[in-house]
């Protein structure tokens, strides 16, 4: 059967909705435990890309039938000789060529945009886990592709949460962070915060742990900042933040972020936790973590599962995080295919 890949944009409300589809129903199929796949955060990806980046999308058709779609993200600021994909082909459509044809495509636009590096992800199964399908990681390594950093997915069941352990935590840590204040707010950061959330979200590439990706930190400024909460509020994402002040400088020091989708109350994913290297050792990342799942309770009473990924490498984020109830579900590699 013929395979035809047609690119398509924001103004062409028939492919988004087939390759929505798509991607409803794989998800469904590869992680039936994620919140169902969210129609607003997937046309806002097209409708309002995050700023810095240039986002190319194709829909694979098999026999006429929409079968798969791809998404290639091109940073313009930073990092201008990579690229992220996401390939993702309906189960109904999987081994019949779609999945190598809409490869083959974006390679064919990677080069033309003078990318020499494109990144993957794919989910796989943690020893003794739930069964997780293992076809992603099998056709990324049949490209060339390497695995360049393993992560973990976890989830943390809220209505489990020890209230007192965490309260004992959160004195701990609140007595090692003398001199330190926190601050919290919803959605935008606050006029006086922005630039120093810009600084944390800017090291956060130099700081965490990337294995083998050649990824360089991120420049952030304020306007990005701005434009990237403008992109995520038409996505519908409720965002929940803490951050620590330094009492003696007045900065943010310190920043954690929790955010939601319009479309599924009782699930919510933890996103950055950041430090500045110089006012680690305080149990900030800790205290923070802690005051903010405490916020985004009291404002969330439907919310029961969150979930965070950490790079496997990275043993303190990890400890804090099983402190605080996290507890493994599967594995996520991040491939690496130099072009």
């Amino acid at each position: 059967m013929s395979i035809t890949i047609a690119p398509f944009d924001a103004a062409d409300p028939a492919a988004i909705d087939a390759a929505y589809q798509i991607g409803a129903a794989a998800e469904q199929a590869d992680v039936p435990d994620f919140p169902p796949f969210c129609r607003q955060r997937f046309t806002g990806g097209l409708r309002h890309p995050l700023p810095g980046s240039v986002r190319l999308w194709a829909l694979a058709r098999l026999a006429g039938v929409p079968a798969g779609y791809l998404a290639l993200a091109l940073p313009q600021l930073d990092n201008t000789a990579n690229a992220e994909i996401e390939l993702v082909v309906h189960p109904a459509y999987r081994r019949r060529g779609v999945g190598r044809a809409l490869h083959e495509h974006g390679l064919r636009l990677l080069r033309e945009h003078g990318r020499k590096r494109v990144v993957g992800a794919t989910v796989s199964a943690l020893p003794g886990g739930v069964a997780r399908p293992e076809a992603g990681g099998a056709f990324a390594a049949a490209t060339g592709a390497r695995p360049a950093l393993a992560e973990v997915r976890r989830r943390l069941d809220t209505g489990r949460l020890d209230q007192a352990a965490l309260a004992v935590l959160a004195a701990d840590a609140r007595a090692r962070a003398a001199g330190y204040r926190t601050v919290r707010w919803q959605g935008g950061a606050p006029e006086e915060y922005v630039a120093d959330v810009a600084y944390l979200d800017g090291r956060l590439m130099a700081d965490a742990p990337l294995g083998d990706l050649e990824w360089e930190p991120e420049r952030v400024d304020v306007e990005r900042v701005r434009a990237t909460e403008r992109a995520l509020d038409a996505r519908g994402r409720r965002r929940y933040h803490h951050g620590a002040v330094h009492e003696a400088t007045g900065r943010l020091v310190a920043w954690t972020l929790i955010d939601l989708g319009p479309n599924a109350d009782w699930h919510a994913w933890q996103q950055i936790t950041i430090v500045d290297p110089a006012h680690r050792g305080h149990r900030l990342g800790l205290l923070v973590k802690i005051e903010n799942l405490r916020y985004v309770l009291d404002r969330e009473p439907a919310l029961r599962a969150v979930d965070t990924w950490n790079a496997a490498e990275n043993r303190h984020m990890i400890a804090i995080n099983e402190q605080l109830g996290f507890r493994p579900v599967d594995a996520w590699t991040d491939w690496q295919l130099t072009i």
